[in-house]
């Protein structure tokens, strides 16, 4: 995988020649916090991309939750610039497993750690959200674990 810094950076120069108002306020606000994480103490000037990829995932999960917020309260079109955004940012992140795919490496995951119950979960949910990291969101992971570990 490329430097997703400088796939950013070079993507930032081709929305602001298309005038895409939407992909570079996405852009732009990737790179910042890019950039931050750059400088953060104990950054070191460098940005490795697994930790760029959480940064990522971070930025989707917020989006759609400020989304959920304007359509509660009555703002469809701000929820549609938040959804908007998000699609410009999920351009970068790998892609997301399905509902079959999450279930069958969760299973194996189980058995591989031999949780057999509720009492488990922290285990599994430590090892899942290690081993799926940019495939599949926390929150889809721990709701298929809490199913699968089900007495």
């Amino acid at each position: 995988m490329s430097n997703l810094f400088d796939t950013v950076s070079e993507d930032i120069k081709k929305a602001m020649l298309a005038r895409d108002k939407v992909s570079l306020e996405a852009l732009r606000g990737i790179k910042k916090e890019f950039l931050e994480a750059k400088t953060a103490k104990g950054g070191n000037g460098e940005l490795p991309d697994d930790t760029a990829l959480k940064l990522l995932q971070k930025m989707v999960k917020q989006r759609k939750e400020s989304a959920e917020m304007y359509k509660t309260a009555g703002r469809p079109e701000l929820a549609e610039e938040e959804l908007a955004q998000v699609a410009v940012i999920e351009r970068y992140m790998p892609a997301q497993m399905s509902e079959g795919e999450l279930e069958t490496a969760l299973r194996q995951l189980i058995s591989e750690l031999g949780a057999t119950g509720p009492q488990d979960m922290g285990r599994v949910m430590g090892a899942a959200t290690k081993q799926l990291a940019g495939k599949a969101e926390g929150k889809a992971i721990s709701l298929k674990v809490k199913e699968l570990l089900r007495p």
